[in-house]
C-alpha cells in the first residue's frame, strides 16, 4: 500500500535542477512529513480513485472522520454536487504538473459540510496521485460574517429611509408654516405647503432667498439679532414681524439643529391675524374636527372622484397634500384588486350604506395597510356624494408551532379571501406554503443535511438551494459551493 511515508520510494521522473536535487536528499518519511505539513489535508489516491492514505496537519480536522476515508473511493466521500469536480481532478492529474485548485464539500458528522480546496499531482505516469487540500472553513466564516454585515447595513439603510420618509411626510402635512434655512447664509433651503400659502409665493421663488427678504425692512434689526443669538448661544426669543407684500404680522420662532455636517435653522411662522371664516352652513369647528380625525375620511362624487380627504387618509396613502388626491378616483388606492373595490361600490349603490368592510389601502410608495371601511351614499344632497371612513386595522401575528413554523391557513380563512383575492393568487400562496413546510420538514428530519434533504424531496442540490433562498429558509453560508470562489 502506498502511504505518505513512502512517497520518496517512488521512482523519480528525470529529476533536474536544484529543487529536484534537494528533493533527492529526502528519505520517504521526510517527504511524507513535508507533504503533510505543507497542507491541511493530504491524500494518496490510487489509479482506481480509492484513497489509500489520508492525513491532516490540524487537530480539529481529525474530528471530521478523515481517517475513515481510507479504503473508500474518493468520490464517495464528497457531496452530490462535488462529484463532477472529483472526476475532473482525477482526469486532469498528469505526470509532473499540478491540477488547478477545485473546492469540494465533504459531509461532516458535526453539522455543516466541510469545504476543502484540492489540487493533485501524479509523480509518475501510471502511479498514484498525491492530493493536497486546504481547509476553507475560515474563509466560509468570513464570507458569512461579511454577508451578515451587508444585511445589517441594508437594514440600517431601510430604517434611515423610513425615518426620512416620515420626516418629509410630517413636514408636508404640518398645518403650521415651516421653513428651513442655512444658519450661516440665512438662505432658505426648504419650505412646506402651509408656508407657501401664508407667504403667497410659489416654492421656486422662495427657496434660495435670504430670510430677511420675507419681512418688511422695519423688522430687520430684530431678525439680525435673532440669528446672531442662534449662532452664539443656540437659542433665540420669538419675535413679531410684518411679512413683506402686506401679508400681515406673524410670530417667528427659530430653532438650531445640525444635519449632514451643516448647521440649519428651523423657522416657524404663526400669523397673528384671524383667518378666513368657515363656509356658511358648516357648524363651527366641524371642518377642523374632520381634518383631525384619527381615522381616514374621504368624500367623493358619484363617479368616486375624491372631493375632500383628511390628513389621516393622506397618511395611509403616503401622500403629502390634499391637492395630490383631489379629483383622483378612490379606486386608485382602495382594494387589493379592482374587483374588490367594485364589489364595495356595488353594495353601496344597492343598500346605500356599508359597514365593517375589510380591505386594504395601497400607498403611493408601495405600502399596504389593512383597513375597515364604512361608507354611505347621499344622493339627495345639493351635490350627490359618497362618504367613506377608513379605520386602520393592526396586523395580527399568525399563530405558530412550538418549533416556530407558521401554521397553514384554515379552510375558513381561505374562503374568507374569495372575492378579495383571485383564485390564481390563492392557489399560488397555498402551493408556496406547502413547498416551504415540506423543505423545513425534510431539513428537520435530516438534521440540516441538505444533500439528504434534496434526495428525500426529489430535488437537485441546486434546486433545493434555490427554493431555500426563495422562502428565506436556513443560513446559506460558506458550505454552499457557489459562495466560495
Amino acid at each position: 500500500m502506498v502511504t505518505l511515508s513512502s512517497l520518496a520510494s517512488l521512482p523519480p521522473r528525470r529529476p533536474s535542477g536544484t529543487l529536484h536535487q534537494a528533493a533527492g536528499l529526502l528519505d520517504g518519511e521526510a517527504a511524507g512529513l513535508l507533504v503533510a505539513a505543507a497542507s491541511d489535508i493530504s491524500l494518496i489516491i490510487d489509479g482506481d480513485g480509492v484513497i489509500r492514505d489520508a492525513a491532516s496537519s490540524r487537530a480539529d480536522l481529525d474530528d471530521e472522520g478523515i481517517a475513515a476515508w481510507r479504503g473508500r473511493a474518493w468520490i464517495d466521500t464528497v457531496t452530490v454536487e462535488s462529484r463532477p469536480k472529483i472526476d475532473a481532478l482525477l482526469r486532469d492529474a498528469a505526470a509532473g504538473t499540478m491540477t488547478r485548485w477545485r473546492q469540494v464539500n465533504h459531509p461532516s458528522p458535526n453539522g455543516p459540510d466541510l469545504p476543502i480546496r484540492y489540487s493533485g499531482l501524479r509523480p509518475n505516469k501510471d502511479g498514484p496521485i498525491i492530493v493536497v487540500g486546504q481547509d476553507l472553513r475560515a474563509v466560509a466564516g468570513l464570507q458569512r460574517r461579511l454577508a451578515e454585515a451587508q444585511q445589517a447595513l441594508e437594514r440600517d439603510y431601510d430604517l434611515l429611509r423610513a425615518a426620512e420618509t416620515r420626516y418629509k411626510l410630517l413636514f408636508q402635512l404640518s398645518g403650521e408654516a415651516v421653513l428651513v434655512a442655512d444658519a450661516g447664509t440665512r438662505r432658505i433651503t426648504e419650505i412646506n405647503p402651509a408656508a407657501i400659502r401664508l407667504l403667497g409665493r410659489p416654492q421656486k421663488r422662495v427657496v434660495g432667498l435670504d430670510v430677511a427678504d420675507l419681512f418688511e425692512p422695519a423688522g430687520l434689526r430684530e431678525l439680525h439679532g435673532l440669528f446672531a443669538g442662534l449662532r452664539s448661544t443656540g437659542q433665540a426669543s420669538d419675535l413679531v414681524a410684518r411679512l413683506a407684500g402686506g401679508r400681515g404680522e406673524a410670530r417667528l420662532s427659530a430653532s438650531l439643529f445640525r444635519g449632514d455636517g451643516a448647521t440649519s435653522v428651523l423657522l416657524r411662522l404663526s400669523p397673528l391675524a384671524t383667518g378666513p371664516a368657515e363656509p356658511a352652513g358648516v357648524p363651527g369647528g366641524a371642518l377642523a374636527v374632520i381634518e383631525r380625525m384619527p381615522e381616514g375620511f374621504v368624500v367623493t362624487d358619484t363617479a368616486r372622484r375624491v372631493l375632500i380627504a383628511n390628513a389621516a387618509f393622506l397618511d395611509l396613502v403616503q401622500l403629502a397634500t390634499e391637492e395630490q388626491v383631489r379629483g383622483q378616483p378612490l379606486d386608485r388606492w382602495l382594494g387589493r384588486e379592482e374587483t374588490e373595490a367594485l364589489a364595495l361600490f356595488a353594495t353601496l349603490r344597492e343598500h346605500g350604506a356599508v359597514r365593517h368592510h375589510a380591505t386594504v389601502l395601497r400607498g403611493a410608495y408601495g405600502s399596504i395597510a389593512d383597513v375597515e371601511v364604512a361608507a354611505v351614499s347621499v344622493p339627495s344632497a345639493d351635490q350627490p356624494c359618497l362618504g367613506f371612513t377608513l379605520r386602520s386595522v393592526p396586523r395580527r401575528v399568525a399563530p405558530t408551532h412550538a418549533g416556530g413554523h407558521d401554521l397553514p391557513r384554515s379552510v375558513e380563512q381561505m374562503t374568507e379571501l374569495v372575492g378579495r383575492v383571485s383564485m390564481k393568487a390563492l392557489v399560488r400562496e397555498t402551493t408556496d406554503l406547502i413547498e416551504k413546510l415540506c423543505i423545513e420538514a425534510a431539513l428537520r428530519i435530516t438534521r440540516d443535511n441538505r444533500a439528504s434533504a434534496a434526495e428525500m424531496l426529489g430535488l437537485s442540490r441546486q434546486g433545493l438551494y434555490a427554493k431555500m433562498r426563495r422562502y428565506g429558509i436556513g443560513d446559506l453560508d460558506g458550505s454552499d459551493p457557489e459562495l466560495v470562489p
